[in-house]
């Protein structure tokens, strides 16, 4: 009886849950944030990439 009295008082299980669910969250958010970077930075590349084509086209 005493082991299961240890067990339902043990909060370190819930406290690595609680990390874990933190750690989730922030890899969520941050490729998130990753994806929206990587869609303007495309655009940004894919417009300097068209500006400088320009002028050899023209030649």
């Amino acid at each position: 009886m005493t082991f299961i009295n240890k067990l339902a008082r043990d909060e370190a299980g819930a406290t690595a849950i609680e990390y874990g669910l933190i750690a989730a969250l922030i890899a969520v958010a941050a490729i998130t944030a990753m994806g929206a970077l990587g869609g303007t930075l495309t655009n940004t590349f894919e417009t300097v990439q068209e500006d400088m084509q320009a002028p050899l086209d023209a030649s």
